[in-house]
């Protein structure tokens, strides 16, 4: 097996050290993150991104800033630029502005934040909560202008999209766009996607969930609208499916070497997907993250493959 250590350690050359030694950053400058455009306006972005919550959340919240130090580092110096955090996440925010400020790589970052001040079960949001929310993910990262600002799990997408909007109209936010990782409210999602001028969706997809593949996904083409993928890691679920087994060695067809490669390279391989942002709060990873988005992409028959060999591990 091939582990993520292992994987740093052969791009950064035999018996160099792996915290964010830089030769395995080169490893990363020598061959360029494949990128996708933002159908709306044309702009490419990285496909690999990093995801602020969990893991990272939780570090943030200790207020362990070398790792988040650490990870916005190798973010930033692999050649990746998306970052996706919200006001709901803890500290996540706060912690990553402050941190990307003291670096200095604030503008090297594509910041993604998110808003939800709407009540459960479909309540109603309060506009000027809504705005105040907002005005703090601007204090907490400590940017003139945030590039993305999603609804949170749809909350009340007429009201809160467009307050968002308003924050696009006047150049504080340059794109706008709603989630859901649930797979009970697609239709919902779909419904929001047919008639809001979006420019993202965030949903959860992965070779394990790939409910997203009915309907979502081909909506996102359609109507040319951006795809963020959370979760691309299923919740960890793969994780535990996967255990000690090794990478099959047919992966290396399509240059994925450890098993988040393998997965993240399924995720980016479908064409509507823009950027994937898995949550680390380990720079090893995110380096070995940052693979899944260099060289050569499954094809068609690759991810049958692929799909078969997860199907056919028992369930976590």
């Amino acid at each position: 097996m091939v582990s993520r250590r292992e994987w740093l350690r052969i791009s950064a050359g035999a018996g160099a050290a792996l915290s964010l030694n830089p030769r395995i950053l080169e490893a990363l400058r020598t061959q360029a993150l494949v990128t996708r455009a933002i159908p709306s306006s044309g702009e490419r972005i990285p496909v690999v991104g990093l995801g602020g919550a969990n893991t990272f959340s939780r570090v943030a919240r200790n207020e362990d800033f070398d790792a988040v130090r650490g990870v916005l580092r190798a973010l930033v110096e692999g050649g990746a630029s998306v970052f996706d955090t919200a006001a709901g996440y803890g500290a996540s925010e706060e912690v990553s502005g402050q941190v990307a400020d003291e670096l200095g790589i604030a503008d090297r970052i594509f910041w993604a934040t998110k808003v939800n001040v709407a009540g459960r079960r479909g309540g109603s949001a309060d506009p000027a909560a809504a705005r105040a929310q907002i005005e703090r993910s601007f204090e907490r990262l400590r940017i003139p202008v945030i590039d993305l600002i999603q609804v949170h799990n749809l909350g009340d997408p007429p009201t809160q999209l467009g307050i968002v909007e308003e924050f696009k109209s006047s150049g504080r936010v340059r794109y706008v766009g709603i989630t859901s990782t649930s797979r009970r409210r697609y239709s919902d999602l779909a419904n929001v996607m047919r008639n809001e001028p979006l420019d993202f969706i965030g949903i959860d997809y992965a070779v394990d969930n790939r409910i997203a593949e009915d309907t979502i996904l081909p909506l996102a083409q359609e109507r040319r609208i951006a795809v963020m993928v959370y979760l691309p890691f299923g919740r960890n679920r793969l994780w535990a499916r996967i255990g000690d087994r090794p990478v099959p060695d047919w992966a290396a067809e399509f240059d994925a070497h450890t098993w988040a490669q393998f997965m993240l390279k399924f995720v980016i391989a479908h064409p509507a997907v823009t950027v994937a942002t898995p949550g680390t709060s380990d720079p090893e990873h995110m380096v070995d993250n940052m693979g899944g988005g260099i060289g050569r992409l499954p094809n068609a028959s690759h991810l049958r493959r692929m799909v078969e060999l997860v199907e056919s591990l028992p369930s976590a």
